[in-house]
């Protein structure tokens, strides 16, 4: 496992990691105490690197007749942890195809509904105030836990497959999920980042440096738990996927499925 090289930063990011996962934890416990009849609200599980879409497309949602819609975001990892566990959510977005397999073999989400709904790339990202310089491999760089968070997956087989993997390992800062790898870049913590480009996209305080190849196929699928509100949360997915919902994604860095 990666660490960093000082061990009272190691202990402040596992204790921003754990505030992180109670908090999600909680949130999914809240739901979970009480009942949804079946003209309340939906409930949306998706990837942290979704919050800016999802903020824009479900105020669409509704103004196009939806129920409301409750979304809870965090890693792909600990989403997919918590739906398996019997979170009450109603629509699944994760931002990689292992775990929604996992939750499909499972049987916590309906194996007919799963789709890939977006595309996405890996940039390498440094804070914007950072003089220009030839691109280099240098500093600390935060990525997300390759055990939880796909984007850091992504990161880890890229840097396998550059040959660079065991030579950086050791200036590696982990995150909880891929806002806070940009969160560490931005705030001047680490010198680089990787994350995905429509984390990169339209935020001031980071700047994208490099575009790493060969790159994994990445891939968000979406699907309804077999505890969805059928219709209302089919309704959502079918939005997900129409053209409102399609022109936000494109505005803001995501690919569409191939």
């Amino acid at each position: 496992m990666s660490i960093t090289p000082a061990r009272g930063e190691t202990k402040a990011i596992s204790a921003v990691f754990a505030r992180r996962t109670l908090l999600v934890t909680a949130a999914a416990a809240a739901l979970s105490a009480c009942a949804r009849p079946p003209s309340g609200p939906l409930t949306l599980f998706a990837a942290a690197s979704l919050v800016d879409a999802i903020g824009e497309i479900l105020p669409l949602f509704t103004a196009a007749g939806g129920p409301e819609v409750r979304s809870v975001f965090a890693g792909s990892g600990e989403l997919a942890r918590q739906t398996q566990a019997g979170a009450p959510a109603d629509v699944v977005i994760l931002a990689d195809d292992v775990w929604m397999t996992r939750l499909s073999d499972s049987g916590a989400v309906r194996r007919d509904s799963v789709v890939p709904l977006l595309t996405n790339r890996l940039v390498v990202i440094a804070p914007a105030d950072r003089p220009p310089a030839p691109f280099a491999w240098t500093g600390r760089i935060a990525i997300g836990d390759p055990d939880s968070v796909p984007a850091g997956r992504y990161a880890r087989q890229t840097l396998a497959a550059l040959g660079l993997w065991e030579t950086l390992e050791s200036r590696l800062v982990l995150a909880g999920d891929v806002r806070a790898v940009r969160a560490f870049v931005a705030g001047g913590e680490v010198d680089l980042g990787i994350v995905y480009r429509s984390d990169a996209l339209g935020f001031d305080a980071v700047r994208v440096v490099h575009v790493p190849e060969p790159q994994p196929a990445i891939v968000y699928p979406a699907a309804l738990t077999t505890a969805a509100a059928a219709a209302a949360a089919a309704d959502l997915m079918a939005f997900l996927r129409g053209p409102e919902a399609t022109a936000v994604f494109a505005r803001l860095g995501f690919g569409a499925p191939r």
